[in-house]
């Protein structure tokens, strides 16, 4: 018997609940929080101000450049999981897939044309890239959740935390450090705590210390003091002095 969106649904709530292994929870998170940045930034924009309009062309191209690395990693590693033992699950999202690269491809051109054009055409297209990238971010909204209830249903349903992790750490080896890096920035800030910690307490002790430093240097200043101070005390760091922990 098939098993309905919403029986998906209700499993994937379920074992979100009981802590299951999530492929998708961290890296969404970081996507939305780039996403939704990205597209102030460029609602706010001055296109009488050549700076302004450079920045928000440089961040488009940059949550683009995300963007394709996000699909390609899916597409390379969590699609074949899904494909070996649900087959024809991924169809649908393989295929919009496809569609994200083709709407990366038109905003990235757009994004980069601002610099060539001044005046009123450079008003225009600024508004037009706003519009577009938003249909964009909704678009992607919708497909993450897809992703977050059926496909992590199957995928729950499928292999075992220990296996999930397996893929997931097969994945993360293929990141260039740079790339990852930027992870990092956008994704442990919108993590909750104890998500934070499970991260970075993992990285600790899997990763070079100079890394996991780098990380904590990335991060800091992304943190309110309530969140730097319950990190550090979960990692047993120091306390910064002069921190109130209001933890």
């Amino acid at each position: 018997m098939k098993i309905t969106q919403q029986e998906m649904k209700q499993l994937a709530e379920a074992s979100q609940a009981a802590g299951r292994e999530d492929l998708y929870a961290g890296i969404h998170k970081a996507l939305r929080a780039v996403m939704a940045e990205c597209l102030l930034a460029v609602g706010r924009a001055d296109p009488t101000d050549r700076q302004d309009v450079t920045d928000a062309g440089a961040r488009v191209c940059a949550l683009m450049d995300l963007c394709v690395s996000h699909v390609h990693h899916e597409n390379n590693f969590v699609h074949p999981a899904i494909e070996a033992r649900t087959p024809g699950l991924s169809a649908d999202v393989a295929h919009e897939h496809l569609g994200h690269l083709e709407q990366i491809a038109r905003l990235r051109a757009a994004a980069r044309q601002l610099d060539t054009l001044d005046g009123t055409a450079l008003a225009g297209a600024l508004h037009t890239l706003y519009l577009d990238l938003s249909l964009f971010v909704a678009e992607n909204l919708r497909h993450m959740h897809v992703e977050e209830t059926e496909h992590n249903a199957a995928l729950w349903c499928a292999y075992t935390d220990e296996e999930l992790r397996a893929i997931h750490g097969a994945l993360v080896a293929t990141i260039p450090p740079g790339e990852m890096m930027l992870v990092m920035r956008w994704m442990l800030p919108q993590m909750n705590a104890p998500e934070r910690l499970a991260v970075l307490g993992g990285m600790r002790q899997e990763a070079p210390e100079p890394v996991f430093r780098a990380v904590l240097d990335v991060v800091q200043p992304y943190l309110a003091a309530r969140d730097w101070a319950k990190l550090t005390r979960g990692l047993g760091l120091p306390a910064v002095p002069g921190l109130v922990d209001a933890g």
